[in-house]
């Protein structure tokens, strides 16, 4: 006999049921594998598949109440503005990184490629998921970038 939270199973669900129950969801278990990569993290489509799931196997002489079913639609909601919002994120994310890079252009820069450090102007900038910055004829990452320097001759012209 089985228990779930202290009640027995049993007396709540026929052993049919809960047979055709079992075969459902290995059958969805099964359909499942190979066709979704797995993650630790659900997303707003995942969440809407267990709501649905949950509405079209809920018990009909015991319906889900409102006030659960409408928490339930104000978390999806509520994951759904983080989707979104994070989504924004990333997009000014890349704009700030872009408009960093271009700040750059013709100021002397240190930047390490591994354990070397590497001197130069900023000659170009490439923008794009990973802005770049020309050095000496070669791109290095925004990211790689240690040191700025306003050059030499900039500073002369300002004093004069």
């Amino acid at each position: 006999m089985e228990t779930f939270s202290g009640t027995d199973i049993s007396k709540t669900i026929s052993s049919q049921d809960m047979a055709q129950t079992r075969r459902m969801v290995e059958a969805t278990n099964v359909d499942l594998t190979g066709k979704r990569e797995v993650s630790g993290d659900l997303g707003k489509d995942d969440f809407l598949k267990l709501l649905i799931t949950q509405l079209s196997n809920q018990d009909p002489t015991n319906p889900m109440e409102d006030r659960e079913f409408i928490a339930q639609m104000a978390q999806f909601s509520s994951l759904e503005q983080m989707t979104n919002l994070n989504s924004e994120f990333k997009a000014m994310s890349r704009m700030l990184g872009a408009g960093q890079a271009m700040n750059l252009l013709g100021k002397d820069v240190a930047v390490y490629d591994g354990d070397s450090r590497i001197e130069g102007s900023v000659t170009e900038v490439t923008t794009g998921s990973v802005p770049m910055v020309m050095v000496n004829d070669r791109y290095y990452s925004l990211e790689d970038v240690q040191s700025i320097r306003t050059p030499q001759q900039q500073l002369n012209q300002n004093v004069n």
